[in-house]
């Protein structure tokens, strides 16, 4: 496994921002790592980058203990923090330079990241005068010197402008091709476009872990649906998988299933049959965004 965790737990004075948690993320994978501000994700990454120490509970990177061999599990991984750490008086190459140096390494990897992270239009300026989308490139840049076989990233694409954002998650999702990757964010467009699986903290404690498959497929379909009558809903009821119906004004109707297969048709049939007319049929599902509020806004146990 590329990442380990087990039973890691960790306290600050009265406050518990880690209780017993447990998973491992397999070579090559992308993880997205969620939760609400205060949940622990930032500490859990900081636990793995040996930054911070667990009360209990074993982690390791790339097979390396992180209390036991800590210098091999740096040479291991690539840390982009959430406030990326930099010298804004120093040239784009000049702070590369930097970084290089504690790895022993060359400017021909130098050369190497900037070309891989998109950084040659800005290579000749200080890191003061970069954009902000162009800082988080540095930042990346400078996890990748080393060539490392994990990357955690936290926060990559906070206070990105959209064109910003498109193109640091186009930047990931190509790295991502021989990375492993731990990525923490808010933006759950993000996850759905280059993770593999999510993870989900709340109050210290993991509240969920699924491929990103087995969400799709999980997913709550629900048809909204206008009729141009009002339909009693225990007749609606009596249609195949329906589990609930809710009148949301006038004669519009959301029509809960629990197939992933398409309902749409077998409303219109429905409507036809009882001579109704449909004045609108639109197919939504739960989405990341909905089971991240359902988890999230609840005590865990």
């Amino acid at each position: 496994m590329s990442i380990s965790v087990s039973n890691i737990s960790k306290q600050f004075g009265d406050q518990k921002a880690l209780d017993q948690v447990s998973f491992s993320v397999g070579k090559g994978e992308v993880v997205g790592f969620l939760g609400p501000n205060g949940a622990g994700k930032s500490t859990l990454m900081k636990i793995l980058t040996t930054y911070y120490r667990a009360d209990s509970g074993t982690a390791a990177v790339n097979g390396f203990d992180v209390v036991e061999a800590p210098r091999e599990v740096q040479r291991s991984l690539g840390y982009l923090p959430e406030h990326n750490p930099l010298y804004l008086d120093l040239y784009v190459k000049e702070y590369l330079r930097f970084c290089a140096r504690v790895f022993g390494l060359g400017r021909e990897r130098i050369s190497e990241v900037i070309a891989q992270t998109g950084l040659q239009p800005e290579a000749h300026k200080k890191i003061g005068q970069l954009s902000k989308g162009y800082r988080q490139r540095v930042g990346l840049a400078a996890a990748l010197l080393h060539d490392p076989e994990v990357l955690i990233l936290d926060e990559p694409t906070t206070g990105l402008d959209p064109n910003q954002l498109v193109e640091i998650r186009k930047l990931i999702r190509e790295i991502a091709q021989d990375k492993t990757i731990l990525l923490s964010t808010h933006i759950m467009k993000e996850v759905e476009a280059v993770c593999d699986r999510v993870l989900i903290i709340n109050q210290g404690r993991l509240v969920a872990d699924k491929s990103m498959e087995a969400l799709r497929e999980g997913e709550t379909q629900v048809i909204e649906v206008e009729f141009d009558y009002r339909v009693e809903e225990p007749l609606l009821l009596r249609l195949p998988h329906v589990t609930h119906v809710k009148n949301t004004g006038g004669f519009v109707y959301e029509l809960q299933f629990d197939t992933t297969k398409d309902m749409r048709p077998m409303v219109f049939d429905f409507a036809h049959d009882n001579q109704l007319k449909t004045l609108q049929l639109t197919r939504k599902t739960q989405n990341l965004e909905q089971l991240f509020s359902q988890l999230t806004t609840q005590p865990t146990p």
